[in-house]
């Protein structure tokens, strides 16, 4: 049985992850999706969506979907689901977490890791975030958990944009374009998303995003530098990030996110000791940091990922003819000591 694809769907309260949702169940798209949604009760869905009357756990839907709620964990839950589906029970081709809007999404994305029956039978496919633009501001100042939601995006949905001002809406972008560079940032209005900007955005795994768009780690501006890294921290001196107006962040997120870059390849071993050093050290303040890299002794790129403490690499695709050998990372965290990466990642060049 092929791996299951799974889409996690997380965002503050209130932000509109319901009603993204139950616009997804209700699109006539012909895909079949389990939902697991991680709150007792199935109250926060239409009851003309579920089917009602049933007491079980798992709940069939009107339109061949199937909704669940968690009541032990949830790698329970998903045990039980890809077990029903391999016995042929329950006819679903992939799983929809919705979590509660105070959940931190790191423990959810981990489930896929840390239990082997688990990673045998499902992959994330991607973590889609949720901001209520009318109230992300307050929410991102005052929450932890709003700011890690945002760190852990591989997409972000904004909501209740027609409620605040063009120049607000800006400001919010640029904020959450600081605090995580590499996933896209959409407005939406009551959940009115394509099916396609939703599903298979393989956003978590890097893989076929390299074949759309091999740049898409790279960093979104104009300035260029000579030297292997650079990013837009809390400790940026560029000039157009002095002065006010409303693209000018006053506050000091610490979710912050910065990038490496180098055209010399990596010693394997080297990259691996300072890694493992790194996450043994700071992997839970580690949300999401991964990369395309050159590395010495082969000719194909080499796709890292890792969730806090949990990383991982896999060969990706030749490097193409012509083509500049350049190892980009990302790495997005919480008051990461980013002089320590940069200057650790340097001396693992060849």
């Amino acid at each position: 049985m092929s791996l299951i694809p799974v889409t996690i769907l997380t965002g503050f309260l209130g932000s509109g992850k319901t009603t993204l949702l139950k616009r997804l169940l209700s699109e006539a798209h012909g895909q079949k999706i389990a939902v697991i949604e991680n709150e007792f009760g199935a109250e926060n869905i239409d009851t003309d969506i579920l089917v009602t009357e049933s007491k079980e756990q798992i709940v069939q839907m009107s339109n061949g979907c199937i909704c669940c709620t968690i009541r032990e964990d949830l790698r329970a839950t998903l045990q039980l689901l890809a077990s029903k589906k391999r016995q042929g029970l329950l006819d679903f081709e992939r799983i929809v977490i919705e979590t509660t809007g105070l959940a931190d999404p790191g423990p959810v994305a981990q489930t896929f890791f840390m239990d082997d029956e688990v990673a045998q039978s499902c992959l994330i496919d991607a973590i889609i975030t949720l901001v209520d633009a009318k109230h992300a501001t307050g929410q991102l100042n005052d929450r932890q958990e709003a700011r890690r939601q945002v760190g852990f995006a591989d997409q972000i949905f904004l909501s209740k944009t027609d409620l605040v001002s063009a120049e607000e809406t800006r400001a919010l972008i640029q904020r959450l374009k600081h605090m995580n560079p590499r996933a896209p940032i959409q407005a939406v209005h009551f959940g009115a998303v394509p099916i396609g900007q939703v599903l298979d955005l393989r956003g978590f795994n890097l893989h076929a995003k390299l074949d759309i768009d091999p740049d898409f780690l790279s960093e979104r501006d104009e300035h260029e530098h000579g030297h292997g890294h650079h990013d837009h921290g809390a400790h940026c001196d560029h000039p157009s990030h002095q002065h006010g107006g409303p693209g000018h962040h006053h506050h000091d997120d610490d979710v912050k996110s910065f990038v490496f870059r180098s055209e010399r390849p990596f010693d394997p071993a080297r990259l691996e000791d300072f890694l493992g050093a790194m996450v043994n050290v700071y992997g839970p303040r580690m949300l999401r940091y991964k990369g395309v890299l050159q590395m010495k002794g082969t000719d194909r790129k080499v796709i890292f990922q890792g969730v806090h403490q949990l990383m991982g690499s896999d060969l990706g695709p030749q490097w193409a003819d012509g083509e500049t050998r350049t190892s980009k990372m990302v790495f997005i965290g919480i008051d990461l000591p980013r002089d320590i990466f940069l200057q650790g990642l340097e001396r693992s060049l060849v």
